[in-house]
């Protein structure tokens, strides 16, 4: 067990989900396998401030309207 076999784990390519390891707390680095990591950097996402966005960025923003499938989540929003 412990982290050498996670390395083992991961060298064979046999890593099916995110392993994160813990040192007496939180938790501290996260291994995932190749084709994962290669997946979520073909997404490519940069969080940006607004004032970071492009003006064009920012004004489609402002007229942007949620799909109609994402009504499924207005429960979690705070009641006003």
């Amino acid at each position: 067990g412990g982290k050498g076999a996670a390395v083992a784990l991961v060298a064979k390519g046999g890593l099916r989900e995110p392993l994160s390891m813990t040192s007496n707390g939180p938790e501290r680095p996260v291994l995932l396998s190749a084709d994962e990591y290669q997946r979520l950097k073909a997404q490519d996402r940069v969080a940006l401030f607004p004032w970071e966005l492009d003006p064009n960025d920012l004004r489609a923003l402002t007229v942007a309207e949620p799909p109609p499938e994402a009504a499924q989540f207005d429960a979690e929003l705070p009641s006003r």
